[in-house]
């Protein structure tokens, strides 16, 4: 499949293929968001089918469906949401809530379903990074929120609730508890991805998160420099210390483009997603440049992919996007919610 990496039959299916004096008819569902690139999907379909024996014209029909996928083996999934991913890093500071948010309005762009939950406690950014900053959730029972609303996107934070200048001086437990009533208290709704802006580092709060958390799969965000990878390297261990299928690795600030003469240079080192991604045995989803525009427009509350979706970062954006989304669906399915519930009860 163009722009996926993958053959159909890994990421799709074909639920129906007829043939008519020449003519096929053909059915197609996907597991991934394609919605940016329906049409080329289609022209592809179309040109494989007619390449056979025989048939001379093709009618292409192509349906998305996503679907849950399995989480650690100890929680449940949640009843609204097919598929948590958590964006990760070792350390702060290389980009990995804009990475976060970038990628889940990528998704939503083509289609998709998504939410974002800003899990970073400590330091909360999301508010900030789509334009919500001193907006605060309803609710109608006093008991659950409503997410709030942002390009598409169902936004959840804990800087929706307190003062923006207010410092989160809390201990570890209070911190997992905070996160998990954000989680299993807001009022999600028919969610195919529900990107978790993880906070920094690999200690007992980012363990116990990724413990508590049902999680599909995890994305990794580093630069290349060689002490970012040392932590991202942590980050991913921890991840599958606890069962979590890592995705892949996304590099930022892969090199930067001189925007006065065009020269581009490695700022911080090259080929170092590349070198951890072949180390580990996992996917190089894609590479991010150190682009000014990506600051700008974050900073004020229009994240790259909304504000310039032509844009070369936004392109690189969308790739990711496509690229985890095809690993995911490439991981098992998640056959719990298909089962009846089955309560034992004295008589």
């Amino acid at each position: 499949m163009p722009g996926f990496g993958q053959a159909l039959g890994r990421v799709g299916r074909l639920r129906q293929v007829t043939l008519d004096r020449g003519r096929a008819m053909v059915d197609a569902e996907i597991g991934v968001p394609a919605g940016g690139i329906r049409e080329e999907l289609l022209r592809e379909l179309r040109r494989v089918t007619t390449a056979q024996p025989g048939i001379q014209d093709a009618d292409i029909r192509i349906s998305q469906r996503i679907t849950a996928h399995g989480v650690q083996r100890n929680l449940k999934p949640l009843a609204e949401v097919r598929n948590i991913v958590a964006v990760a890093s070792g350390k702060g500071g290389v980009g990995k809530s804009t990475t976060a948010v970038n990628i889940a309005l990528a998704l939503a762009a083509d289609g998709a379903s998504v939410g974002i939950l800003d899990a970073d406690i400590y330091g909360p950014s999301q508010p900030l990074m789509l334009g919500l900053t001193g907006q605060r959730p309803t609710s109608e029972d006093g008991k659950t929120m409503n997410p709030l609303r942002a390009y598409g996107l169902q936004v959840m934070s804990i800087g929706f609730l307190i003062d923006p200048d207010q410092p989160m001086v809390w201990r570890g437990p209070m911190v997992t508890s905070a996160l998990n009533q954000l989680l299993h208290q807001t009022r999600w709704s028919d969610i195919d991805y529900l990107i978790v802006d993880m906070p920094p580092g690999t200690g007992d709060i980012q363990l116990t998160l990724s413990q508590q958390v049902p999680v599909s799969g995890a994305v990794i965000v580093t630069t290349p420099q060689d002490i970012a990878l040392l932590d991202a390297k942590k980050g991913l261990q921890m991840f599958r210390k606890v069962s979590v299928p890592v995705l892949g690795i996304v590099e930022n600030m892969s090199t930067h483009v001189c925007s006065s003469c065009g020269h581009e240079e490695p700022l911080f080192g090259s080929g170092g997603g590349q070198r951890m991604a072949a180390e580990y045995g996992v996917t190089l989803l894609g590479q991010v440049p150190l682009d000014q525009s990506i600051r700008v427009q974050t900073d004020s509350g229009k994240p790259t992919v909304a504000a310039a979706p032509d844009s070369p970062p936004a392109r690189a954006y969308q790739s990711i996007a496509r690229n985890m989304a095809a690993a995911l669906a490439l991981q098992g399915r998640d056959y719990s919610r298909k089962f009846p519930k089955i309560v034992v009860e004295d008589s």
